[in-house]
């Protein structure tokens, strides 16, 4: 028996922890729904106009804005499963009470960068936003064809000369001069949680099957 000692005790304790790493998972998995359930629950809440100070506190906020854009623009570079690549039209925006503002007006296809886009009225509805889309091998935006690669509020309120303040549309009334609001979703929130307690169970079934062999391997040698 005491042959048996090191690999059962070695089973036991690797198969725990694994076991103990998957039901950590599923917590994590019940805490990111909550989350999920709770920011869908702020974008489809009613909107309110603009509020005078905007902090990234104020993420997902639905508000309503009305004014005119000021005809200079970002493009990000983008794309849809329709249409295929493209760019997020980022306008500078003059509200009514004049605020100068960025407003993310949605999509266009590859074909209609070039299309002028002059100033004109809108009323926006959408929601507060500060995409976190900067990473360490996020190229610099081209300034000289006027393309980004990532939303990066401050960095774009500098080069339209506007406030920090990131509106992304969900509906748009007047002229939308060909723009598709692609509005704030949790689509783009990862949850890999479920999957990755798949793979700590698997990883303790595997744990399992070695150790029987290895027992049983000493078994046969006891022979």
């Amino acid at each position: 028996m005491r042959r048996y000692l090191f690999p059962v005790i070695l089973g036991v304790v690797g198969i725990s922890i694994l076991l103990s790493l998957g039901f950590w998972q599923l917590r994590r998995l019940q805490w990111k729904e909550g989350m999920l359930a709770q920011i869908q629950a702020q974008i489809d809440a009613p909107p309110q106009g603009l509020p005078q100070q905007v902090t990234p506190a104020m993420k997902y906020q639905p508000v309503t804005v009305a004014g005119r854009t000021t005809g200079t623009e970002i493009l990000v570079l983008s794309g849809t499963r329709e249409s295929g690549g493209g760019y997020q039209v980022i306008s500078g925006f003059i509200t009514t009470d004049g605020r100068t503002i960025m407003v993310d007006r949605g999509f266009i296809p590859e074909g209609e960068r070039h299309t002028a886009r002059p100033p004109t009225d809108l009323r926006i509805r959408g929601n507060l936003h500060f995409p976190d889309e900067i990473g360490s091998s996020t190229p610099a935006p081209n300034l000289t064809e006027g393309i980004w690669f990532a939303r990066d509020v401050p960095a774009m309120a500098a080069q339209l000369n506007a406030q920090p303040v990131l509106v992304v549309a969900s509906a748009v009334e007047g002229d939308a001069q060909g723009i598709e609001p692609i509005p704030v979703a949790i689509t783009g929130i990862p949850n890999n949680h479920l999957e990755y307690a798949w793979t700590w169970f698997m990883l303790a079934a595997v744990w399992a099957g070695m150790t029987m062999y290895l027992i049983s391997r000493i078994r046969l040698r006891s022979y």
